[in-house]
């Protein structure tokens, strides 16, 4: 997690105006450990603590705007290339309710142009070394969003296993996705992150027969983890399965 990767006492120069103490947070703490690396890990776990706390905040604050728009807000998270981005573009086509998305990458605006070609309001987040996004990022993104024209807000997170499952961006639900191609043992490989899942998507299903991947073995490691969890696979080239996440976050919509 970020206080192993160090990307939490990175300059998060990105922030919003009114986040001067917490980017100042970020400076000083490398700042000091780089000067004192004899410091021991109590005081590193109680800075980045106070990183955390004040995150925990600001994601309550994004929260409050998301409610007060009536906007559902899903967090994306996955690790690089489990199809984040394509299935977006596909949702696109294959839900009634109107979205938008707040996209995160260390560089590069190619994912929120992607998006923008399909006709849905997107807003590009380049992190820089920083491997997730965090709720002051995201709570810049809310004022390029056009949150009264639309449903729901999908946070594209960094593509990363480990890191967004610390930072609440200030979400309703957390969608988790794993493709076919990188096997059936993340899941356990990465339970912090399966364990922030209100729903786990297995992508690029139609690869199956060309990968040595259970279907059912990831289902039940997803369970095991977090009993109860929702599990959908997803075929971007399959309406029906399509159809079946549309479903899940239609239902969600109608349960607030």
């Amino acid at each position: 997690m970020c206080k192993d990767c160090g990307c939490s006492i990175t300059d998060h120069h990105h922030h919003h105006h009114h986040d001067h103490e917490h980017s100042y947070a970020h400076r000083a703490t490398h700042e000091t450990l780089r000067r004192n690396p004899q410091l021991n890990d109590t005081k590193t776990i109680e800075i980045i603590s106070k990183i955390l706390d004040k995150n925990e905040h600001e994601a309550a604050h994004n929260r409050a705007h998301f409610d007060n728009h009536g906007v559902l807000a899903i967090n994306l998270m996955s690790s690089p290339g489990s199809g984040k981005t394509t299935l977006l573009e596909h949702l696109a086509d294959a839900v009634s309710f109107k979205f938008g998305v707040i996209e995160g990458d260390l560089e590069t605006n190619r994912d929120a142009d992607r998006i923008k070609a399909k006709g849905i309001p997107a807003y590009q987040i380049q992190t820089g070394s920083a491997c997730h996004l965090d709720a002051f990022m995201v709570h810049r993104g809310l004022h390029d969003m056009p949150l009264r024209d639309i449903d729901v807000c999908f946070v594209e997170n960094v593509g990363n296993l480990v890191c967004p499952a610390s930072y609440d961006v200030g979400a309703h639900l957390n969608v988790v996705l794993v493709s076919v191609p990188e096997g059936e043992d993340k899941i356990e490989k990465y339970p912090v992150m399966f364990r922030q899942a209100d729903l786990v998507l297995i992508t690029k299903t139609d690869l199956l027969p060309y990968f040595d991947f259970s279907v059912e073995n990831a289902k039940q490691a997803a369970r095991k983890i977090k009993p109860g969890v929702d599990v959908l696979e997803v075929n971007t080239k399959d309406s029906d399965s399509l159809k079946r996440v549309a479903d899940w976050i239609e239902f969600k919509m109608e349960m607030r």
